[in-house]
């Protein structure tokens, strides 16, 4: 199932676009109550949450094996992806990393099997060295800041997975899946034209499509 289409330009109904400072402004206080929010469900249950988040993905996604899927290293509080790559591995998934190549472009995936070296990134974040093997994944695990019902997602404002999927998803089938704490929940994420809405999403509370 593909989730719906971001929301046109023009709004719902013919509505005029929001303005991109309002959607700014929007944003930037939401990413606040979100790392609040994320950082106090990280100190309370961590570990088991990214226990129970990782049985639900496996649970609602069922990748087979052979199948290719992006999991970010996760970083901050943000929840836990060690679980679920273990589980990737022992299920025989070819498991990709997510690389910056540089700002503003799409991102690029490379394989990555448990041990192999990884080298830092400007943004403080891992990756497999340039040599390991670039690939299209199938379903790319993706992190957040915030979520809501309708399948969007608060990232970080670099807007790498937006273009990201806007391309993989422009030449093939392919899932994307927010993993998050349930407390990092929003009744609506303010969102843009831009932005690229998400076909799952996990929490160590529950799977579901939008």
């Amino acid at each position: 199932m593909t989730a719906s289409p971001a929301q046109p330009e023009d709004g719902p109904a013919g509505a005029p676009a929001a303005d991109p400072g309002d959607v700014a402004a929007a944003k930037a206080a939401a990413r606040k109550q979100a790392q609040a929010a994320r950082k106090a469900a990280f100190d309370a249950r961590g570990a088991a949450a990214s226990m129970d988040a990782s049985l639900r993905f496996l649970g609602a996604l069922d990748p087979p094996k052979g199948s290719t899927v992006s999991v970010f290293l996760s970083i901050g509080s943000e929840l836990d992806t060690q679980p679920l790559l273990a589980a990737l591995w022992a299920r025989g998934c070819r498991v990709a990393l997510p690389c910056v190549t540089a700002p503003r472009t799409p991102l690029i995936f490379r394989l990555y099997q448990e041990g192999d070296a990884l080298v830092e990134e400007s943004f403080g974040t891992r990756a497999p060295a340039p040599e390991a093997e670039a690939v299209d994944p199938d379903i790319l695990v993706v992190p957040l800041l915030a979520f809501d019902r309708a399948g969007y997602r608060l990232g970080y404002g670099g807007g790498f997975y937006d273009r990201t999927l806007e391309g993989l998803r422009a030449r093939k089938s392919v899932l994307a899946v927010g993993i998050a704490f349930a407390a990092q929940e929003l009744e609506s994420v303010p969102r843009e034209a831009t932005d690229q809405p998400l076909d799952w999403i996990v929490t160590d509370q529950q799977a579901f499509r939008p």
